[in-house]
C-alpha cells in the first residue's frame, strides 16, 4: 500500500478516534443536568455500546496504518535521537502504545466489574490528553527542528 494511502487512512481514523473521545469527554459528560439522572445512564450505555463497536474498527485502521507508516520510517525509529523528526516520531509511538494499553485497562476494569464513573472519566481524560499529545507531536515532526 502506498505511503499516501496509509497516511490518509491513518489521519481519518485518528480524526474519528479523537472526535469520539472529545464528544464523550467534553459534550456527553456535561449534559447530565439537562437530561436528568434517570435518562443519562441509558444514554451513556447506548453511546458506549455504539462507540465500542465503531471504535474497534477505527482502532484497527489507526493502528494498522500507523504500523505501516512506522515501517516506512523504520530507519528513523531505529535511532530515535538522530534527528528531531526521529525523536518526535518515537515519542508519538510511545504515546500511541500508552493509549493502546490504557484502553486495555478499560477493558480489564469493565470485565472485572471494577469500573466506576469517576475512574471512567479519569481514564477518558487521560486518553484524550495522550491523543492531543500525539497530534501535537505529529505536527511537530514536520515543523520543529533542532
Amino acid at each position: 500500500m502506498s505511503y499516501s494511502v496509509l497516511h490518509v487512512v491513518h489521519l481519518l481514523a485518528a480524526i474519528f478516534f479523537i472526535g469520539t473521545l472529545f464528544f464523550e469527554v467534553m459534550i456527553l459528560s456535561r449534559i447530565r443536568q439537562q437530561i436528568g439522572e434517570q435518562t443519562m445512564p441509558l444514554v451513556e450505555r447506548a453511546v458506549g455500546a455504539r462507540s465500542r463497536v465503531v471504535l474497534h474498527w477505527v482502532v484497527l485502521f489507526v493502528y494498522g496504518a500507523g504500523i505501516g507508516l512506522g515501517w516506512y520510517h523504520r530507519q528513523a525509529l531505529a535511532d530515535p535521537f538522530a534527528s528531531s523528526f526521529a525523536t518526535l516520531l518515537s515519542l508519538k509511538v510511545l504515546l500511541a502504545i500508552g493509549v493502546f494499553f490504557t484502553f486495555g485497562l478499560v477493558a480489564v476494569l469493565l470485565r472485572k466489574g471494577r469500573m466506576t464513573p469517576p475512574r471512567y472519566r479519569a481514564i477518558h481524560w487521560a486518553i484524550l490528553l495522550q491523543m492531543i499529545g500525539i497530534v501535537l507531536l505529529a505536527k511537530g515532526m514536520f515543523y520543529v527542528h533542532w
